[in-house]
């Protein structure tokens, strides 16, 4: 019987094409929405609405990490910004306690469309954290867990 018991959001990995696997403080995980479309048939003899699927969207991802000396991140949201567009998958993998992948998500032709540095302050001790915010143009889900 599978385990019923609920992940936690603490083991996690992310892999970026061309850039490889990164470590991350956070990760938002895209939201997938459908539009409803309403309508109305001319011989209805009510005015209520009937309703149909619409168009398909993607929110963005977010990560968020420690700065390190890796540029990377950085880099890719620059060559963007100067035109160089280079959408890349990007794979975000769940893990169990015992660190195995129980479920991931493919984030397809993602590419950065903000880029934000830390807010530095002299008076406390916290990691310096940066975000890469990410539009997507398509999400897969697969299930690996029992």
């Amino acid at each position: 019987m599978p385990d019923r018991q609920p992940y936690r959001t603490y083991n996690f990995r992310v892999e970026i094409d061309g850039i490889g696997e990164a470590q991350f403080a956070e990760v938002v995980v895209p939201t997938a929405e459908i539009a409803v479309v309403e309508y109305r048939e001319g011989a209805d003899k009510t005015s209520a609405t009937r309703k149909l699927p619409g168009r398909v969207s993607y929110g963005n991802a977010v990560l968020k990490r420690g700065i390190t000396a890796d540029l990377s991140l950085y880099q890719w949201f620059r060559a963007v910004s100067q035109g160089d567009f280079q959408p890349r998958n990007v794979m975000i993998v769940l893990l169990d306690a015992q660190r195995q992948d129980v479920r991931r998500w493919l984030a397809r032709d993602a590419w950065p469309v903000k880029y934000e540095g830390p807010a530095l302050n002299a008076k406390n001790n916290e990691v310096a954290i940066e975000l890469l915010e990410l539009a997507v143009e398509d999400i897969e889900i697969e299930g690996l867990g029992n």
